[in-house]
């Protein structure tokens, strides 16, 4: 299942929001969305679990969880 996060703390790095949802399960992929004009971070990204129980834990426990300075939004993403 693909999660979208959004609401990221712009100096978050993919292995920090890997390290966050491998406490909920198996981690597939992490991709932060990066800006191509100046490389940072646009503040959201994109999480693949390949369970979905895990997955719909991590969108439990991990939403509205402080990440940096910032509160996380996690849901499903959409197609």
């Amino acid at each position: 299942m693909k999660l979208l996060v959004r609401n990221l703390d712009r100096a978050t790095t993919e292995e920090e929001l890997t390290a966050l949802f491998k406490e909920y399960g198996n981690v597939q992929s992490c991709t932060l969305v990066m800006d191509k004009v100046n490389g940072r971070s646009k503040g959201f990204g994109f999480v693949e679990m390949p369970k979905a129980g895990e997955a719909k834990a991590a969108i439990k426990n991990a939403n509205g969880k402080i990440v940096g300075a910032n509160p996380i939004r996690v849901k499903k993403a959409e197609e």
